[in-house]
């Protein structure tokens, strides 16, 4: 159920994030050229302050320009003690960013595989929220003994049909105990979020006056104790956040697919015929798409960098928008290393990217630019797609 899209904008949310790390990385080896030539405090010599500064400023030079290039500064008339300097700053660059990507893909995969717990621990509160209102009817029920009372529709939530369906479906049951959904440490926060949030809420009240609701005002309620309580209450938002360190980047998408759940399980379209087809995941396939796109972007970094300042004449590239550079450059890698994904397709998912993740004239740019590039990269060679329907490349 974690399609494509989701995918590529958590790739991508990783490939900022490593941006912003080699950003770091390049300032702290600066610092470290710059303290390689601070006075040494214990020598017995005099030290040559201003000389100091020239070698500084002059390793820096040598360091900013060869980041990929160690042959050019042994090559250089700089002396030993300069080289010396940039060799080390260039080496803890590379080895900070190095271990910062693997960082940062091993928490991206473990991100993404966690997105099942949560959506479904989601749609479980409801069906705790549900059981929760079971018991208290039975409570109410033995206590008023022989006494006639009136219930109204106090078991509305109890038989939702909607989460009928999901209790009695085998899929929905398994996709829980794969991912370990359960609840089970929660039996008093439940009975309390009942209590002050959904109870009181204008929701639960507005769908306590319907009468043998059909599935479709299921459906509603369902949906709206979703969105409108669950996921805009601070005090379960919290139980989802110490789950989840990336829960500010997974709560939409967490939102979204548990609403999907809840409509799949509603069936009001006879398509699914009842069961939940999407709640299982090709992930190992997806995995791989996902790793890829990653690693292919960064190893490509320097050639997306050129194509794109090859389009880009009439601006300095550092002035493009920071994520147009990154989205640019991973819609080149996927169109050139994955021949099973149309041109078209390509384009279209990171034009939409942009138009949530970037400026206002993202849009434009990112789609005139990746058009000009997929066919001139495609009259290369560089992009061949195969598979049925795609010989064409488009």
């Amino acid at each position: 159920m974690l399609n494509r899209r989701i995918l590529r904008v958590k790739a991508f949310q990783n490939l900022y994030a490593y941006e912003q790390c080699k950003g770091s990385n390049f300032n702290l080896a600066k610092d470290f050229i710059r303290e390689s030539f601070l006075p040494d405090l214990n020598s017995m010599e005099v030290q040559d302050k201003a000389l100091l500064n020239r070698e500084a400023e002059e390793a820096i030079r040598l360091f900013e320009k060869n980041l990929d290039s160690k042959h050019q500064i042994q090559a250089s008339d700089a002396s030993p003690k300069v080289k010396k300097a940039v060799l080390e700053a260039i080496s803890q660059f590379h080895n900070a960013n190095e271990k910062d990507r693997q960082f940062l893909l091993k928490n991206m995969i473990a991100s993404a595989e966690r997105i099942p717990q949560l959506y479904l621990s989601a749609i479980e509160l409801l069906q705790a929220f549900a059981n929760h209102v079971r018991k208290e009817f039975e409570k109410k029920k033995k206590l008023a003994g022989e006494s006639p009372v009136a219930f109204g529709n106090d078991l509305n939530l109890a038989n939702n049909q909607v989460l009928v369906n999901l209790r009695e479906s085998d899929a929905y049951r398994a996709a829980v105990a794969r991912s370990n959904a359960n609840l089970d440490d929660l039996e008093l926060e439940i009975k309390e979020w009942f209590r002050d949030y959904i109870k009181p809420s204008e929701e639960y009240i507005a769908y306590l006056q319907i009468s043998n609701p059909t599935i479709e005002q299921d459906l509603d309620a369902a949906d709206n104790l979703l969105k409108k309580i669950i996921f805009k209450n601070e005090v379960i938002l919290n139980y989802f956040a110490e789950k989840d360190l990336n829960w500010t980047e997974n709560k939409s998408v967490v939102r979204s697919l548990a609403s999907k759940v809840l409509k799949n399980a509603a069936n009001l379209d006879n398509e699914s015929d009842g069961q939940m087809p999407e709640i299982a995941m090709n992930w190992e396939e997806d995995k791989e798409f996902f790793q890829n796109i990653f690693n292919f972007t960064i190893e490509n970094e320097a050639e997306s960098k050129a194509l794109i300042a090859q389009k880009t004449k009439n601006w300095d590239i550092d002035r493009l928008a920071f994520t147009d550079k990154i989205i640019i450059s991973m819609a080149i890698a996927e169109m050139k290393n994955f021949p099973s994904i149309p041109v078209k397709v390509s384009i279209n998912e990171y034009i939409d990217i942009s138009k949530t993740y970037s400026t206002p004239k993202s849009k434009q740019f990112v789609n005139g630019l990746l058009d000009v590039l997929s066919k001139e990269l495609t009259e290369k060679g560089e992009i061949r797609k195969s598979g049925r329907g795609l010989l064409d490349n488009k």
